[in-house]
Protein backbone atom coordinates (compact mmCIF):
# COMPACT_ATOMS: atom_id res chain seq x y z
CA UNK A 1 0.00 0.00 0.00
CA UNK A 2 1.38 3.39 -0.73
CA UNK A 3 1.86 6.16 1.51
CA UNK A 4 -0.74 8.86 1.59
CA UNK A 5 -0.25 12.42 0.97
CA UNK A 6 -1.09 14.09 4.50
CA UNK A 7 -1.24 17.67 2.82
CA UNK A 8 -4.53 16.34 1.36
CA UNK A 9 -5.43 15.38 5.22
CA UNK A 10 -7.34 18.61 7.01
CA UNK A 11 -6.67 16.89 10.57
CA UNK A 12 -2.72 16.91 9.96
CA UNK A 13 -3.38 20.41 8.53
CA UNK A 14 -5.55 21.60 10.92
CA UNK A 15 -2.36 20.01 13.89
CA UNK A 16 0.48 21.96 12.15
CA UNK A 17 -1.45 24.87 12.24
CA UNK A 18 -2.17 24.68 15.93
CA UNK A 19 1.30 23.87 16.65
CA UNK A 20 2.52 26.93 14.62
CA UNK A 21 -0.46 29.02 16.29
CA UNK A 22 0.94 27.57 19.97
CA UNK A 23 4.59 28.54 19.24
CA UNK A 24 3.81 31.86 18.64
CA UNK A 25 1.48 32.31 21.00
CA UNK A 26 3.96 31.27 23.74
CA UNK A 27 6.85 33.42 22.29
CA UNK A 28 4.82 36.08 21.52
CA UNK A 29 1.76 36.23 23.73
CA UNK A 30 1.68 34.41 26.88
CA UNK A 31 3.90 31.46 28.46
CA UNK A 32 1.16 32.32 31.53
CA UNK A 33 -2.16 32.29 29.99
CA UNK A 34 -3.12 29.75 27.30
CA UNK A 35 -5.24 31.15 24.13
CA UNK A 36 -8.41 29.67 25.95
CA UNK A 37 -8.06 31.41 28.85
CA UNK A 38 -7.59 34.44 26.49
CA UNK A 39 -10.82 33.49 24.81
CA UNK A 40 -12.80 33.41 28.23
CA UNK A 41 -11.28 36.50 29.14
CA UNK A 42 -12.26 38.57 26.03
CA UNK A 43 -15.94 36.66 26.45
CA UNK A 44 -16.42 38.17 29.70
CA UNK A 45 -14.86 41.65 28.57
CA UNK A 46 -17.53 41.55 25.52
CA UNK A 47 -20.50 39.87 27.41
CA UNK A 48 -19.86 40.37 31.57
CA UNK A 49 -21.46 38.64 33.68
CA UNK A 50 -22.33 35.17 31.55
CA UNK A 51 -22.28 31.76 33.43
CA UNK A 52 -19.57 28.95 32.89
CA UNK A 53 -21.50 26.93 30.39
CA UNK A 54 -22.87 29.95 28.09
CA UNK A 55 -18.81 30.96 28.00
CA UNK A 56 -17.46 27.69 27.27
CA UNK A 57 -20.42 27.34 24.44
CA UNK A 58 -18.89 30.66 22.92
CA UNK A 59 -16.04 30.13 22.93
CA UNK A 60 -16.24 26.20 22.17
CA UNK A 61 -14.66 24.49 25.16
CA UNK A 62 -16.52 21.27 26.64
CA UNK A 63 -18.34 21.30 30.38
CA UNK A 64 -15.24 20.13 31.74
CA UNK A 65 -12.55 22.03 29.89
CA UNK A 66 -14.35 25.05 30.67
CA UNK A 67 -14.43 24.58 33.94
CA UNK A 68 -10.76 23.61 34.22
CA UNK A 69 -9.62 27.02 32.46
CA UNK A 70 -12.04 28.85 35.17
CA UNK A 71 -10.61 27.34 37.60
CA UNK A 72 -7.31 27.94 36.30
CA UNK A 73 -8.80 31.90 35.76
CA UNK A 74 -10.02 32.47 39.56
CA UNK A 75 -7.00 31.18 40.78
CA UNK A 76 -4.95 33.77 39.49
CA UNK A 77 -7.18 36.01 40.42
CA UNK A 78 -9.11 36.89 36.39
CA UNK A 79 -11.66 35.87 37.48
CA UNK A 80 -14.67 35.83 40.58
CA UNK A 81 -17.84 34.10 40.62
CA UNK A 82 -21.38 35.64 41.93
CA UNK A 83 -24.02 34.59 42.70
CA UNK A 84 -26.96 35.65 40.34
CA UNK A 85 -28.95 37.77 41.48
CA UNK A 86 -32.19 36.38 39.75
CA UNK A 87 -31.33 32.97 40.23
CA UNK A 88 -29.29 31.96 43.25
CA UNK A 89 -27.94 28.48 42.14
CA UNK A 90 -26.55 30.05 39.40
CA UNK A 91 -22.94 31.79 39.51
CA UNK A 92 -21.82 34.34 36.80
CA UNK A 93 -17.97 34.93 36.09
CA UNK A 94 -16.83 38.36 36.47
CA UNK A 95 -13.53 39.91 35.16
CA UNK A 96 -11.43 41.18 38.58
CA UNK A 97 -9.38 44.27 37.94
CA UNK A 98 -6.32 42.69 37.08
CA UNK A 99 -8.13 39.98 34.80
CA UNK A 100 -9.27 43.32 32.89
CA UNK A 101 -5.35 44.63 33.17
CA UNK A 102 -4.48 41.15 31.35
CA UNK A 103 -6.98 40.92 28.73
CA UNK A 104 -5.71 44.47 27.68
CA UNK A 105 -2.05 43.46 27.86
CA UNK A 106 -2.73 40.03 26.10
CA UNK A 107 -4.79 41.81 23.40
CA UNK A 108 -1.96 43.96 21.97
CA UNK A 109 0.35 41.34 22.06
CA UNK A 110 -2.09 38.67 20.01
CA UNK A 111 -2.57 41.73 17.28
CA UNK A 112 0.88 41.29 17.03
CA UNK A 113 1.17 37.72 16.88
CA UNK A 114 -2.06 37.35 13.99
CA UNK A 115 0.10 39.73 11.91
CA UNK A 116 3.20 37.34 11.96
CA UNK A 117 0.73 34.14 11.97
CA UNK A 118 -1.05 36.01 9.05
CA UNK A 119 1.83 37.46 6.96
CA UNK A 120 1.67 34.93 4.39
CA UNK A 121 -1.39 35.56 3.08
CA UNK A 122 -2.57 38.90 1.52
CA UNK A 123 -5.63 40.74 2.96
CA UNK A 124 -7.95 39.10 0.45
CA UNK A 125 -6.44 35.81 1.09
CA UNK A 126 -6.72 36.21 4.84
CA UNK A 127 -10.80 37.15 4.22
CA UNK A 128 -11.17 33.80 2.30
CA UNK A 129 -8.96 32.20 4.72
CA UNK A 130 -11.34 32.78 7.81
CA UNK A 131 -14.28 32.65 5.84
CA UNK A 132 -13.33 29.02 5.04
CA UNK A 133 -12.29 28.08 8.57
CA UNK A 134 -15.08 29.42 9.96
CA UNK A 135 -17.29 27.07 7.62
CA UNK A 136 -15.64 23.95 8.42
CA UNK A 137 -15.44 24.83 12.08
CA UNK A 138 -19.10 25.97 12.06
CA UNK A 139 -20.01 22.46 10.11
CA UNK A 140 -18.16 20.68 13.10
CA UNK A 141 -20.29 22.31 15.67
CA UNK A 142 -23.43 20.64 14.22
CA UNK A 143 -21.07 17.47 14.03
CA UNK A 144 -21.41 17.65 17.67
CA UNK A 145 -25.02 17.48 18.09
CA UNK A 146 -26.45 15.29 20.91
CA UNK A 147 -26.39 11.70 20.13
CA UNK A 148 -30.61 11.74 20.54
CA UNK A 149 -30.57 14.60 18.01
CA UNK A 150 -28.34 12.03 15.62
CA UNK A 151 -30.87 9.43 16.33
CA UNK A 152 -33.91 11.71 15.74
CA UNK A 153 -32.71 12.88 12.41
CA UNK A 154 -30.99 10.01 10.94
Amino acid sequence: MAAVDLNSHPGHLARRLQQAHHLLWNTMVSEEITSPQFAVLNTLVAEPGLDQRTVGERVGLDRSTIAEVVSRLIRRGFLDKVRDPQDGRRCLLRLTDDGLRAHRKLTVRTARMNQVFLAPLSAEERTLFFSLIQRVTDAADELRAPADDLVAHP
